[in-house]
This record gives C-alpha cells, structure tokens and sequence, in this order.
C-alpha cells in the first residue's frame, strides 16, 4: 500500500513494511522504489521494517518541486524519520547515496547508518584520460551526456542497458516500465534536473558523519574508470573508522538489481551490527 508524506511543496511516497529496526530505501535518478524490488522483501523477511521511498520528483511522488538537491532529497528523508521514528538505517543509491550521507550529518540521532551504492557523494570532473582507457566510461558518458542535453528516452535506456551488465530475469518488464516512466516529459524533466546537481554539498558533510558508511561499488560501473578508487576517496573523507568499502565484481552501477544476493551478503551483517549497537540512541 501506498503511503504519502505531504510538505508545503509536494507529496512523497512511499510502502512500508514489516515489524523490527528501520530501514529507509532510497534510490537513484530515473527510476523508482520498484528499483529495490529484491531487497525489500528479503528484509522484511529478515526481521526489519522497510520503507521503500519514491524520492521527490519521481515515482508516485508529485513533480513541481523547487529543487532536486542531494540535500532537498536529505531533507525529504529526514522529515520521513521523523514521521516514522528512529534510529533509522538508510539505504541510498546513486544521487540517494549523498542525500544519505548529508541526513546522517545533519541528524544523527535519527540515522544509525549509511549504506551507499554505486554513490554520487563527492564533487566530480570528466576523467579525460579515462574517456580514452575505458570503453565504458566513454560509452556511458556519452549516453548521459545526450540525456542531459537533449532528454533522449533513447540514449536513458541505452545508458541502463551498460549500467546493468548482466541482465535480472524481469530485465523486458522493467525497462519497459522504465521507459513508460521517463517518456512522461514531467518525468524526464526531473531526471534532468537531477542530472544538473551537484555533489559538492555532500561532499563538504562528509567530515561530519559520524554513523557507520557501507559503501558498495560495483567493479563494471561505467560511472567511473575506477570505482574502487572513487569509493576509497569517500572513506578518505570520511572520519577515520567511520567508513567500510566493499567492491562486487562484475556488478554495474545497480547492484540492487543486478546482484540482489551479493548485496545482500554484505548488507545483512551491516544492518545487524548498526541497528543493534544504536538501539538506544539518544533521539533527541
């Protein structure tokens, strides 16, 4: 069932289920809560409480909002713990990713942790000498950069198809959902707009965070020429010990989807280790 938290400027969705610690799921640009439709119900059978959130703009969430920042996104997460009470793990991908980590900054008596896949944390700039050494990177930056500038439904889908490599077995039924979705021009346009944010203010809150970081990154992301590297540069922000970084090989920019198990492997352990130690935290 669909829940809606409303706010002077829009309504966010979002599906909550099952009893125990929470954890919020967050995802990327384009896409939906349908995204981490392999991870909710795994969680709810391990014993947790999960909310699957439409980020603003997107899903079943309204459209007309003023701005499309990692730290609007924050916001809107932060105003969802508050409603649905912490300590909360959250679960961001890509632009999600950094919305997280400026929520745990800002609110850490509502946020047990962080896990951050495939994320968009740091300030980044076009590798140019990458753009030569990886066929990849060059393919999906190429691929994004005409969604950018044109708002090719086209070049999105193609961009998904190299940042899936290894196709889920519902992979015809979701990108033909994915492409009904982005063919609404209110819908490209917050993709769009997303596309356009910068990750600098997540970036700066990275110091700040005191909560435990899981970072995932998948070796075949075509974001990056190395995403291990980009991930040991989010640790190397991150207060010493705060932060843990995981690499799944052959894993593109969408674990949850791609690799829902080797996901799973590493976040299970992670939510029981936080979600315990923070039992009691202070809310306040």
């Amino acid at each position: 069932m669909t829940e809606h938290l409303s706010s002077p400027e829009g309504t966010i969705a979002y599906e909550l289920s099952g009893e125990g610690p929470l954890v919020v799921l967050a995802h990327g640009i384009g896409d939906s809560r349908h995204s981490y439709r392999f991870i909710a119900p795994a969680l709810v059978a391990a014993g947790y409480r999960v909310a699957n959130v439409d980020i603003r703009g997107c899903g079943e969430s309204s459209t007309g909002w003023k701005g499309y920042s990692r730290t609007d996104i924050a916001g809107d997460l932060v105003a969802l713990l508050r409603t649905l009470g912490g300590p909360a793990v959250i679960v961001g991908h890509s632009i999600s990713g950094g919305a997280a980590t400026i929520a745990a900054a800002a609110e850490p008596g509502l946020i047990a942790g962080v896990v951050e896949l495939a994320p968009f944390t740091r300030k980044q700039s076009v590798d140019l000498g990458g753009l030569f050494r990886r066929k990849n990177y060059r393919t999906g930056t190429a691929r994004l950069a005409k969604v950018l500038l044109s708002g090719s439904v086209k070049a999105w889908l193609a961009y998904l198809d190299l940042a899936v490599p290894a196709k889920p077995a519902d992979w015809d039924h979701e990108s033909a959902r994915i492409r009904a979705t982005v063919s609404r021009p209110e819908r490209m346009a917050v993709l769009r707009a997303m596309m356009k944010t910068s990750p600098a203010d997540a970036g700066a809150r990275l110091p700040n965070v005191r909560r435990p970081v899981l970072i995932v990154e998948g070796s075949a992301d075509p974001d990056w020429t190395d995403p291990r590297a980009e991930g040991e540069r989010i640790l190397a922000d991150l207060p010493d010990g705060v932060g843990e970084l995981a690499v799944i090989e052959g894993a593109g920019h969408y674990p949850h989807t791609q690799t829902p198990d080797e996901l799973l492997a590493l976040l299970l352990p992670f939510l029981g280790r936080t979600l315990t130690s923070t039992a009691g935290v202070d809310r306040a």
